[in-house]
């Protein structure tokens, strides 16, 4: 069995191709990547010595099917009509940004529907998408809606919020779906056997289907199953521990699809990046995996 496509999300710090040679520095196969300061609405001019670096950078070092993170500024959800019609233009802008730059998957929470409630929430993000569809139509870029811890008042944290979207929007041939270890085990989902992760991804194919399955994330998580409290720690480092993790990269549905570590960065005592840590951690998993087999 081919190893998993194992990646992290990196730091565009001195242009977007910056993330692709530090996720190679480390051995990593993919990567994700905000295209612009994910905390700011403005999205500087993408010019094309900036795509040509990017590009070059994927095909110098061989690392493959690049992922990008949407704006968490970001509320398709929102009730409110200016910031929902800004999230709809934000994300026009984020497409055309990915597909600029040969990026094939856009991951995006869904949104919170801020007291509207579930039902109108859900309603409000999948004519946010309709509408955006109807502005790019013909891009190759898909969105990723991803699974959510459940916070506040954010909507995805149960798989049927993504099976009413794509029931809801009217081309949901261009949506995809990023499912995340620690959100969906905060929200409530049980990993911890084979026999419950296996009832996970059978209520997950279900409700929403794992055809539709583009992007993992591996995180552990810093609070329990159930809290609703989104706080990612490093791979066997929080409440989920290691097997979970074992299951999802030696899943062979999932073996050709992007798993992004949104891990915490630093050093361990050693003077080690948790980067290189996790991935070591979970290249183990693997070939423990394949030597029991």
């Amino acid at each position: 069995m081919k190893p998993a496509r194992l990646g992290a999300h990196m730091s565009i710090a001195g242009g977007c191709d910056r993330a692709v040679t530090a996720a190679h520095s480390f051995g990593f196969d993919t990567v994700q990547l905000f295209t612009k300061n994910n905390n700011q609405w403005k999205a500087p001019t993408l010019t094309d010595a900036h795509v040509a670096a990017f590009r070059s950078a994927l095909k110098t070092t061989g690392v493959g099917t690049p992922v990008a993170h949407n704006s968490y500024l970001i509320n398709l959800g929102s009730p409110d009509d200016t910031l929902w019609n800004k999230s709809i233009d934000a994300m026009v802008v984020e497409l055309e940004r990915c597909e600029a730059l040969g990026i094939l998957d856009l991951v995006a929470h869904p949104g919170a529907h801020v007291g509207s409630g579930e039902e109108e929430g859900l309603k409000r993000i999948a004519a946010g998408i309709d509408e955006i569809h109807r502005r790019v139509p013909g891009l190759a870029v898909r969105i990723d809606l991803e699974t959510t811890a459940g916070q506040g008042t954010c909507l995805g944290h149960r798989f049927e919020h993504l099976g009413t979207i794509l029931g809801l929007v009217k081309d949901p041939g261009r949506l995809g779906v990023c499912v995340d270890t620690c959100h969906i085990f905060a929200a409530g989902y049980s990993l911890a056997t084979a026999d419950e992760y296996d009832g996970t991804m059978h209520d997950f194919d279900r409700t929403v289907g794992v055809d539709r399955v583009r992007v993992w994330h591996l995180n552990d998580s810093r609070r329990e199953r159930g809290s609703r409290v989104d706080r990612h720690a490093g791979i066997g480092q929080g409440h989920l521990g290691l097997e979970p993790f074992r299951f999802v990269v030696t899943d062979p549905r999932f073996r050709d699809i992007p798993m992004i570590l949104e891990t915490p960065k630093g050093t361990d005592e050693q003077g080690e990046e948790f980067d290189a840590v996790n991935l070591r951690l979970l290249r183990q998993l693997e070939t423990r995996s394949s030597q029991t087999a």
